[in-house]
Order: structure tokens, then sequence, then C-alpha cells
């Protein structure tokens, strides 16, 4: 059974949240660190949270049509529309949107995904420590497991590994596939095509797994 975005909103709109208030005294120089997101840095990767919170159904399509289906063209699009040139303005319009229930025509599940990794995309860099609800971060790791990297998940990436959260006791993947083991948090990251410290993962699979990060986007 899917998630249903009822479910959905109120943990992202938390997220937004508590991002809005992390960010809040961050000096106007630190907006400029290069983020988790190869090419974009912190304020980038705000951008592009309120660009997407704003982005419809409909809208989204048009979209794709003007960015002849290109993704990435189409972010850089955004990003360069909704990013102010005073980082305190970002903020503010960040600040607007945290209750908003836009969204692109996708899995609930992507919203999920797209609160957790942007959050830690832009808080690992700044040193922000945070915590997130264990379960939901769970449900989006679930989903990343299970799409393909072509669109924005991770499956490739856990091919003959299996998942073992150090802190849900869960597992994920094949009984005999070598295991990598490490909090849900820092799997979603490494799943989704992000870095993470090599302390963060553990056993024969944590190998495989950040050798295919870098390689897979």
């Amino acid at each position: 059974m899917g998630i249903a975005l009822s479910d959905v909103w109120p943990v992202v709109h938390a997220e937004r949240a508590r991002l809005v208030e992390d960010l809040g005294q961050l000096a106007d120089r630190s907006w400029a660190t290069p983020s988790l997101c190869p090419g974009w840095d912190v304020h980038d990767v705000v951008a592009h949270l309120i660009d997407s919170a704003g982005t419809s159904r409909l809208s989204f399509v048009r979209r794709m049509i003007v960015a002849r289906f290109d993704f990435d063209d189409d972010n850089a699009s955004g990003i360069s529309k909704t990013r102010c040139d005073n980082p305190r303005d970002t903020l503010e319009a960040m600040r607007a949107v945290v209750t908003s229930t836009r969204t692109p025509p996708a899995n609930p599940a992507t919203r999920l995904v797209e609160a957790f990794v942007h959050g830690e995309d832009i808080r690992r860099p700044l040193q922000i420590k945070s915590n997130y609800p264990t379960a939901s971060v769970i449900d989006a790791l679930d989903y990343q497991s299970r799409t393909s990297v072509r669109f924005g998940g991770g499956r490739e990436r856990i091919e003959g590994l299996r998942l073992i959260t150090t802190d849900t006791e869960l597992a994920m993947g094949p009984e005999d596939g070598l295991a990598v083991r490490g909090r849900a948090i820092d799997l979603l990251l490494a799943v989704s095509g992000r870095v993470v410290s090599e302390e963060a993962l553990a056993g024969p699979g944590a190998a495989p797994l950040t050798a295919r990060t870098p390689f897979l986007r």
C-alpha cells in the first residue's frame, strides 16, 4: 500500500519549518557553502525547495514542455527564478511556502525524499545536526530503493546489497546480499547518490555502495 499525501504533508511541513529555523541565524557568506548536491551551493538548494513547493501538477507539465523534458534544465531555470540576490529574502520566500501542498505529479514519497535528502544537502556541509522522524525516513528509503536512478531513485546503486538500518533493525534487499549497516538517514543519502562519511556505513557492502555513489547520479 502506498503512502497518502495526507500522511506526508504534516511531515514535510514540519521539516520545512525546521529548516527555516536552522537557517535563520546563518551568516550571509555561509549561503555560498557547497552543498552535498553536486554543482549547487546552500542557497541553490533552498531556492530549489521553494521552486518545488510552488510547482503544481499542471505547471510541472507546462515547464517540462518548455524545458523539452530536460529535468536538469528545468531545475536550473527554477533556481534562477526563485533565488533572490539577498539570502534573507530567499529565506523569507521559503518561510512563505512552508505549508504549501502543491506538488508535481509524482509518488507522495518523493516529497519525503526531497525534504530529508535536501535537508541534509544543506545541513551537513554547514555542520548543523538534525534528527528526522525515523518511520518517514524508512518510507523514503524504501521508495528510493525501488526506484531507478533514471527517475531520481537508487535501485541500481544497491543491486546485490542488503540494507540494514541500525536505528530500526529493518532490512531491505536479498537475504544473501552484501550487508550495509547504517542509520536510516545515512542509508537514504547513500542510496540517493550522496557521499557520506566513511564511519557512517559498515559491513561488506559499504565499500561497493560508496564506490557506486559518484558514478550513478
